[in-house]
């Protein structure tokens, strides 16, 4: 007998809301407001992005400030472009399917998608309702979320959280249909209602046996990705790539690189790496939804890396750098809610 995905969210905080996850911890951060005199003290952790990178920040502008052998080949997408003119965009960018399409402004994987073909990309385009990014698809089989951190008095920061991101995937048995084998699968089956959307009639197809279908390309734990802790990667080379990454973007202090790598060697060397956006102050350190991390661990974690933006916080605010009011974040949060 299946156990009831109701339970399943009870007894896994990785699928609890966001909010509830977080309630408990509200108590603290009202202790680092006070320590830092400010309510909204995380918007002065990252001064050259927008609000800090809490809410509403451009990810075409953030990347900009990314070396650009690091990124894939990406293109700003305005919501007005005529069909023509974006056909002509991707051949100039010698782009070829599939592609990777997101909102410029996005939160936890909103209006992600695998572009397969033309079809796709014009249906997608009518479907989104601001401006959006285009990027090749990487292949490389490695994906990962990486915190880094500096304090704005030191030379060089460090890594403090290494998520390895483990795709939403089926097994052929050589008898079982695709929906047989998500129901069989409890983190497959919160995402059935989507996969059937998705897949259509291919829900009946049988794989063969041993046959791996990946059922989600994007990486967002909100499309059933699997977050995995691998902070025991993390060593002094690792931190040397990402100073070596961050160190020309002016303002940037405290974020999370979600990117792809070829193989674990080449991350060390800082080879073959590409970064596919980079989140500011609001990033969690991902490791911490790995299945088998305890809660209190990740409270733990949470409040280390709280601590940490404050600090970052603090050191910026005595070198100028002040904090949005709190009415200016509620002005930021409702023109990107509301339009």
């Amino acid at each position: 007998m299946k156990t009831p995905l109701i339970f399943v969210k009870i007894a896994n905080y990785e699928y609890w809301p966001w909010w509830l996850f977080y309630l408990p911890m509200a108590p603290y951060w009202l202790y680092l407001a006070l320590k830092t005199r400010s309510l909204t003290y995380f918007t002065a952790v990252n001064p050259g992005i927008e609000a800090g990178g809490f809410y509403g920040e451009s990810k075409i502008d953030i990347l900009k400030n990314i070396p650009a052998h690091y990124l894939p080949v990406t293109v700003y997408v305005t919501k007005g472009l005529g069909s023509e003119s974006l056909q002509q965009l991707l051949i100039d960018q010698r782009l070829a399917f599939p592609l990777i399409a997101k909102p410029n402004i996005g939160e936890r994987g909103t209006d992600v998608a695998k572009i397969e073909n033309e079809a796709q990309l014009m249906a997608y385009h009518d479907h989104v309702s601001a401006d959006y990014i285009i990027q090749e698809f990487v292949t490389h089989p490695i994906e990962l979320g990486v915190l880094f951190s500096r304090l704005p008095h030191e030379p060089v920061g460090k890594v403090s959280s290494l998520t390895m991101k483990e795709f939403l995937t089926v097994k052929g048995d050589g008898s079982s249909t695709i929906r047989a084998l998500i129901e069989q699968s409890v983190r497959a089956r919160f995402q059935l209602e989507a996969l059937s959307s998705k897949l259509g009639d291919e829900m009946n197809h049988v794989l063969a046996k041993d046959e791996i279908r990946v059922l989600e390309p994007i990486g967002n734990h909100c499309r059933g990705t699997k977050f995995l802790n691998v902070n025991h990667l993390i060593n002094n080379q690792l931190n040397s790539v990402f100073n070596e990454i961050s160190k020309e973007f002016s303002g940037f202090y405290y974020g999370r690189f979600d990117m792809k790598v070829a193989s674990l060697p080449d991350l060390y060397q800082g080879n073959n790496i590409k970064i596919l956006e980079l989140n500011g102050v609001s990033s969690d350190p991902g490791h911490i939804y790995d299945p088998h991390y305890s809660l209190w661990k990740a409270y733990r974690d949470l409040g280390w890396h709280w601590r940490r933006s404050a600090q970052i916080s603090l050191e910026n605010q005595k070198n100028g750098v002040l904090p949005l009011s709190f009415g200016q974040v509620w002005v930021l949060v409702k023109t990107h809610l509301l339009g």
